[in-house]
């Protein structure tokens, strides 16, 4: 008879224990919970390398430790589900994040490190530098409260009293365009927290009046009764405070409200704000509410409204809410706004000739707004870009169908524009990267430009894997000039310009070199491989990290390719474990996520580099080359068509791809054909089940946080924009639980049970588990309590590696000739 496990850790608070004598350590043993290896314990609780922030001027860098993992016991603590957002009552911030430790002024030109004194239990969540780099604003966080504190690079640091900062909303902390003072979103005077009523206060109840429906894909964590709703306004609800750091003077501006946005115009006159307004939908999140967008003066009286957006709860699926959308300041002008609205009612499906255009306003905002230009295509707005002269302004349009992506340059003072460039949207190879940016004296950015060029640095995919790179890109012609290229064996990148442009701090590292940073300094052109003209480098070292998990050096990564039968390219990440032979064939683990492509050209370009120094984080899938085991990471398993109809042909070409990494894992005499798993999370883990129902490829599978069920998000899911009532077929094909009888091999099923993911949810993992069980097969399901999507605690990854080393151990490592069949 064949094993049949149901494994539910329940969702009991471990405070409930805190009276009685039993440690926390016997409590994890009592509900189950384990420990993989010593070996892979030690490096998961290996020290992390630092967070890193660069001043703007490449002076210092800001470091803080990372804290990675709070314990179950925090992530299990109180917890509001609150229109889009976690928001833990302690300190009215989200849950279960963290910030950095130990914080740290490393000064570039000597390596000398400051010691900054804020106290033991801060956690640096934010710093934001004044433009000379020589001031800093620090958003810190505790565990019952957000503080701020400001800074100079001399080491010292100060507390701003009588103030607790609402990070859950907007631009917390930002510099005035003087670079002398804040505007902070503060936690405003008040009493205590909504208590929830004994008894509800009614059912709950949702209605529709009968216009179409979203997608329900975006909508997570939404507020569900009244009490929800007084608990949504009492955390989100901010003061919008002017700080004086040289004084510690406070200045409040209008009233106390739900305030999302509040940014000084560039000349300090006028100030950009947006704010929620009622009614709160139980049925989208916080950013699809109705909201008024106003300007203010610099003393926070009203001047003027710019737009009133109601409830956008009707919005097409991949579309746009109505009216303006990303609006911001230009930077090089006085005060004046710019946003981009929508001209096909934000269908993406609407036949029109043009989809979108640029806006603008100016003072006193009580005009008619003008348009600037109108776009063919949907401009993906945070593409947005501005140069320090002139009118120039950059944007991308995105053609959906084609999946193309279209720069235009445009000259917003004469009216004029011009296409820069364009390329597929998943190009890696010809991505010419994006802009620098630099800070003005205002603290608005725009193009770091240099001779009639703008500096562009990007990662440079090539067949061989990414070699980032710094380039000139002329304005008038297009053309470019290599200023640096990565060595073929680093991987090395651009940080940012140390003092002048003959200087930058750069970032190296290998696959036996701990990332470190470098002072760079520019010499004469040289000619590079293929005659690529770049300039040659020297080279300081600024930092002297050390290796923290030294095991993993003696893992080897090489970049494999190969070609599916209808000859698509593909390639996968190939990682040997230590002492590897060659020639000798391994157990094998198999990891990949399904993407959408238009074209073979682009699906076989790889990604990622063999050349970066491994590190391995939470419940990884590399752990199982600490036992043995070989890894194919990052196999591309692309589905290739047209958005309209790509998820026609999805087990078709998911077995094909699956197929063709198999064979040249086999082929090149790594894998043993007969103990090869898959592992996969969210729509990987769909991949997973599909794959164990359609073919015998593999010997287990692991399906993680997944989707199984396509039916239960009827209005599209991943780039499948079609209804199920539109495409029901695809909708059952692309969906395992439909053929869960034919999984004939053993699945491991985890998931997080506070999954908040619309088309993850948990009771997917448990509805799948049971159709697999109650068709006779082998399988295990693991529910993590108070676990989203990823997984966050501590005990968690830690259970979950044991799992899944138990599972692939037992039926993959150790498995007997396969012969399992239903």
């Amino acid at each position: 008879m064949k094993r049949k496990i149901l494994i539910l850790f329940l969702a009991i608070p471990l405070s409930i224990f805190a009276k009685t004598s039993t440690s926390e350590d016997t409590l994890k043993t009592a509900f189950g919970w384990k420990n993989p290896p010593e070996n892979i314990m030690k490096v998961l609780n290996a020290p992390q390398l630092p967070m890193v922030w660069t001043s703007p001027t490449g002076e210092y860098l800001f470091l803080a430790d990372p804290i990675l993992y709070p314990p179950l016991s925090e992530l299990g603590g109180p917890m509001y589900k609150l229109a889009g957002l976690r928001v833990n009552p302690l300190n009215n911030n989200y849950h279960g994040d963290h910030g950095g430790t130990s914080p740290r002024l490393l000064r570039i030109d000597n390596g000398s490190v400051q010691a900054l004194a804020l106290p033991k239990d801060a956690e640096i969540i934010d710093v934001s530098w004044t433009v000379d780099g020589k001031q800093f604003a620090l958003t810190v966080g505790f565990t019952d409260r957000v503080e701020l504190w400001t800074g100079t690079v001399d080491g010292n640091v100060k507390k701003i009293d009588n103030l607790q900062l609402n990070p859950l909303l907007g631009n917390t902390v930002s510099w005035l365009p003087d670079q002398k003072k804040l505007i902070v979103f503060a936690i405003p005077k008040r009493g205590e927290a909504p208590k929830a009523p004994v008894i509800p206060y009614g059912p709950e109840i949702m209605e529709s009046s009968g216009s179409t429906a979203r997608s329900t894909y975006e909508a997570r964590n939404l507020l569900e009764t009244d009490h929800d709703e007084a608990l949504f306004e009492y955390y989100t609800k901010s003061e919008l405070i002017i700080v004086d750091p040289s004084n510690g003077n406070l200045t409040k501006l209008g009233k106390t409200d739900i305030y999302t946005t509040a940014i000084f115009s560039p000349d300090g006159k006028y100030i950009h704000i947006e704010r929620l307004v009622k009614p709160w939908s139980h049925e989208v999140a916080y950013w699809r509410f109705a909201t008024e967008t106003e300007i203010w003066n610099d003393k926070g009286e009203f001047v003027s409204k710019i737009a009133s957006l109601p409830l956008a709860d009707n919005v097409p699926v991949h579309g746009e809410r109505m009216g303006p959308r990303s609006i911001s300041w230009r930077p090089t002008v006085p005060h004046t706004l710019f946003w981009v609205e929508a001209l096909d009612g934000g269908d993406p499906m609407a036949k029109v000739s043009h989809r979108d255009r640029l806006m603008s306003l100016t003072a006193p905002f009580t005009g008619e707004p003008k348009e600037v230009y109108k776009a063919e295509h949907r401009i993906e707005t945070w593409t947005i870009r501005w140069g320090a002269e002139s009118g120039l302004v950059m944007l991308t349009q995105n053609e959906r169908m084609r999946r193309w992506n279209y720069t235009w340059l445009l000259d917003v003072d004469k009216g004029t524009s011009r296409l820069w460039y364009d390329l597929n949207e998943s190009d890696m190879y010809g991505n010419p990267g994006y802009p620098l940016m630099r800070p003005m004296s205002n603290g608005k950015y725009v193009f770091y430009e240099k001779g009639g060029a703008v500096y562009f640095r990007g990662s440079g995919a090539t067949d061989k894997g990414d070699r980032p790179f710094l380039d000139l890109r002329y304005i008038e012609t297009g053309k470019t000039k290599r200023l640096f290229r990565c060595n073929p064996d680093k991987y090395e990148f651009f940080v940012a310009f140390a003092g002048n442009e003959n200087r930058f701090v750069l970032r190296s590292e290998s696959a036996v070199d701990v990332p470190n940073y470098y002072l760079a300094t520019f010499g004469q052109e040289i000619k590079a491989e293929k005659g690529e003209a770049v300039m040659k480098l020297s080279r300081k070292p600024i930092t002297q990290f050390v290796d923290p998990t030294p095991e993993l050096r003696k893992i080897e990564t090489r970049i494999v390719r190969y070609f599916r039968s209808d000859s698509v390219p593909l390639s996968f990440k190939l990682h040997l474990p230590p002492g590897y032979k060659e020639g000798t064939r391994l157990p094998t683990v198999l990891d990949a996520y399904p993407l959408e492509y238009s074209g073979a050209a682009t699906a076989g370009q790889v990604s990622g580099s063999s050349k970066r120094f491994m590190r391995i984080y939470g419940a990884s899938h590399l752990y199982f080359l600490l036992q043995g085991y070989a890894v194919l990471d990052a196999t591309a398993m692309p589905m290739i068509g047209d958005p309209e109809t790509t998820y026609n042909t999805f087990v078709d070409q998911l077995v094909a791809d699956a197929k063709a990494a198999v064979d040249k894992a086999v082929e090149i005499g790594v894998a043993d054909p007969d103990r090869i798993g898959i592992i996969g999370h969210s729509h990987g883990a769909l991949m997973v089940a599909t794959l164990l129902a359609h073919t015998d490829l593999f010997s287990a599978g692991i399906a993680r946080s997944g989707s199984f069920n396509k039916t239960n998000q009827p209005f599209g899911f991943q780039s499948e924009r079609r209804s199920l009532f539109d495409a029901k077929d695809v909708y059952i094909q692309v969906s395992p639980t439909f053929v869960a009888n034919k999984v004939n091999e053993p699945i491991l099923i985890i998931h997080g049970k506070d999954d908040s993911n619309p088309g993850t949810r948990t009771y997917q993992s448990e509805v799948f588990y049971e159709a697999v069980r109650g068709t006779g097969g082998i399988a295990r399901l693991v529910l993590l309590p108070f676990e989203d999507h990823g997984y966050s605690a501590l005990e968690s990854n830690e259970h979950v590696l044991w799992e899944q080393l138990e599972w692939f151990n037992k039926y993959v490592k150790n498995a007997q000739p396969r012969a399992i069949k239903k």
